[in-house]
């Protein structure tokens, strides 16, 4: 496969996962906000240093307004990362290999695309018609995926797009418990009600498996372990690992080189930190280095990745 081709597919996958876990936050967000929250009234700040590179006085200035904070979110031109920029983006890679991609992925980014494009939008995203909006845009980002995992071929495409997709959901997953644990100051040992974890759990779509899976009132320890160790929880960084890891034998087997031994030990390093690491090892100081080290190590090897197969840094 064409290094270009293969570059298109992983960032394609990579778009859209990107566009589904920023509608999940943004839509859990928008819920939690219509409610009394436990530490009181709900600011936009988190969500916005999260998504946008906006500065610290227009997040000042916005963080308590929703309308304001979810056109920025969704459909400013100025934020790089807004879901309209990143479907943009997906459209883009997509439309240059539609020979690669089945018709019914091509048509639904498209569809996509001029839906976030629609000139109304800004002005329904200021009153009660916002949540429907997200519910709609959400709708599509799952239809994608169905429609993506149904009618795409089992080949090495489906390996580069399924490489995009996991490693953007495990760094999504890192960057996600990082910012929630930090409001926590990384304090794994406190007892605090799993209301004070409903924000991260509802954002990696973990809230309803958490409170079915864990028995125990330790819920800063329970969500710790979701997060980071629960196999069969779908966004936990463990369970991404474990498809990268998949994915990766997939689009290197067959082909032996120093070059392709030298990544899949870069990552298997990266994947037995994660796998033999006990949740009673990460404490109130350790917890922050290890969220660092592994978003750090992560990108690293997503370096190393991009260089072997698309030929860039």
């Amino acid at each position: 496969m064409l290094s270009r081709i293969a570059d298109s597919l992983f960032w394609l996958a990579r778009y859209m996962e990107r566009a589904e876990s920023l509608l999940r936050v943004t839509a859990t967000h928008n819920l939690l906000s219509l409610d009394k929250d436990v530490n009181g009234p709900l600011t936009w700040r988190p969500v916005l240093e999260t998504f946008t590179s906006t500065n610290a006085e227009e997040i000042n200035q916005i963080s308590h307004n929703s309308g304001a904070a979810l056109k920025k979110l969704l459909t400013d031109p100025a934020n790089s990362n807004s879901l309209k920029a990143i479907i943009g983006k997906a459209r883009e890679n997509a439309r240059g290999i539609q020979d690669y991609i089945t018709k019914e992925v091509w048509e639904e980014v498209n569809s996509f695309y001029h839906l976030i494009n629609q000139p109304s939008l800004d002005s329904r995203l200021s009153n009660y018609e916002a949540a429907d909006i997200l519910d709609l845009f959400t709708r599509h980002s799952v239809l994608y995926t169905g429609i993506t995992d149904i009618t795409m071929a089992r080949g090495t495409g489906w390996g580069f797009m399924n490489l995009g997709k996991y490693i953007e959901r495990c760094t999504e997953t890192i960057v996600l418990t990082d910012k929630q644990y930090a409001l926590n100051h990384y304090r794994v040992d406190d007892t605090k009600d799993i209301m004070q974890w409903r924000h991260l759990l509802m954002s990696l779509s973990g809230y309803e498996l958490h409170l079915k899976t864990y028995r125990s009132y330790q819920y800063t320890h329970d969500v710790l372990h979701q997060v980071l160790f629960n196999e069969d929880f779908a966004h936990s960084v463990i369970y991404s690992l474990g498809r990268i890891d998949r994915h990766l034998q997939d689009v290197t087997k067959g082909h032996i080189s120093e070059e392709n031994a030298a990544l899949i030990r870069n990552f298997g390093r990266l994947h037995s930190k994660v796998k033999h690491m006990e949740i009673d090892d990460l404490t109130n100081k350790s917890l922050q280095p290890f969220l660092e080290t592994l978003r750090h190590d992560l990108l690293h090897f997503t370096n190393l990745l991009t260089q072997k197969f698309f030929s860039y840094a």
